[in-house]
């Protein structure tokens, strides 16, 4: 009898392994890891193969392991505001659908514009080594700046431009933005013009920021028109908030910050007996999906949300694979929609 010990390429946990899975396939294991990761180099014959192979064995890859082997790890930290914002999840998946085509995962964290919510998930994550970050905007505590800086991980933020030292970021001119809504708005008539905000975070500040410059520009602007709300928007908001304005400021334009509240707006007017355009024009931001069937549709800045997370993603692939980066700060192009609201 043979009293040689039994050798496998599986761990004593009985797990199938790599090593398993190239010999099935007749590769080798760092042609399945590449083939997994969804790696374009590598051929699509010997990723069937591979991906064959792996099905058949119920091979599931260990993040933790390959990091450890690799000295490098595949996820990138993602920090958002919202789930349930469509602005937020159009660029997330525009974020994800990129890292992936290059082998890497997002680790999503959703911050619900809470500072210390924020430096909590981002202290979280950071614990798994991610290989990059992607922020929102500027607007954070001292604290989770300095976890940032002190990580060195390289990292891109979003939604917002800056031109700091240093500092990489694709957006786009929130205060342009806002400017241009309120110019259109001036051109068609009117001077009385309403700016109606919720949630209040950094770049609806800017939005009214532009809105302001216009108005001043224009010699019109009366800071009684400003309704600032720092509650969540929501179309049960947009349409309160329709109503008190036409009742107490009786504006001839409501520019509100985002197309929720625009949209709940449009759905109140018949309700209360406003005609939109007839009586008040109305406006929005973002151009959501559902603005364009509203009756009326509705004016809006169509912001390039998509764009910016493939940029982005884009920008950090080449921070963290040590490749000079050609623009530090992107600033991409935005357009006034105008239909019939306004």
């Amino acid at each position: 009898m043979d009293d040689k010990p039994l050798r496998s390429g599986r761990r004593s946990t009985g797990r199938v392994t790599l090593q398993d899975v190239a010999r099935a396939a007749g590769v080798s294991p760092i042609t399945v890891s590449r083939a997994l990761r969804g790696e374009r180099a590598v051929a699509p014959e010997l990723v069937a193969r591979a991906r064959a192979a792996a099905e058949s064995l119920g091979y599931v890859p260990d993040p933790a392991a390959r990091a450890l082997a690799s000295q490098r790890s595949t996820h990138v930290a993602v920090l958002i505001p919202l789930l349930t914002n469509t602005l937020f999840v159009d660029l997330l998946e525009a974020v994800q659908r990129t890292l992936r085509a290059s082998g890497f995962q997002t680790l999503i964290g959703v911050t619900h514009y809470d500072p210390r919510e924020e430096e909590q998930l981002l202290r979280e994550q950071l614990m798994h080594r991610p290989a990059g970050l992607i922020v929102t905007g500027f607007e954070r505590s001292e604290e989770t700046r300095a976890l940032i800086q002190a990580s060195r991980v390289p990292c891109v933020h979003v939604m917002e431009t800056s031109r700091a030292p240093g500092v990489h970021c694709v957006g786009f001119s929130q205060q342009d933005a806002g400017e241009a809504l309120t110019a259109h708005l001036l051109a068609r008539g009117a001077r009385r013009i309403a700016y109606a905000a919720a949630q209040l975070d950094a770049r609806v500040m800017q939005r009214a920021e532009g809105y302001r410059r216009a108005l001043q520009a224009a010699g019109c602007y009366d800071p009684a028109l400003e309704f600032l709300r720092p509650e969540p928007s929501s179309f049960a908001l947009g349409a309160q908030m329709f109503g008190r304005i036409v009742a107490e400021a009786r504006p001839d334009a409501i520019f509100f910050c985002n197309d929720d509240l625009a949209q709940g707006a449009l759905m109140a007017a018949p309700r209360l007996g406003i005609s939109v355009p007839g009586d008040v024009r109305v406006a929005g931001f973002n151009d959501l999906p559902g603005s364009e069937q509203l009756m009326p549709n509705l004016t809006s800045v169509r912001t390039p949300r998509r764009e910016i997370g493939q940029a982005a993603a884009t920008m950090l692939l080449d921070l963290m694979r040590g490749k000079p980066v050609a623009q530090h700060c992107v600033e991409l192009a935005w357009e006034v929609v105008v239909r019939e609201s306004a």
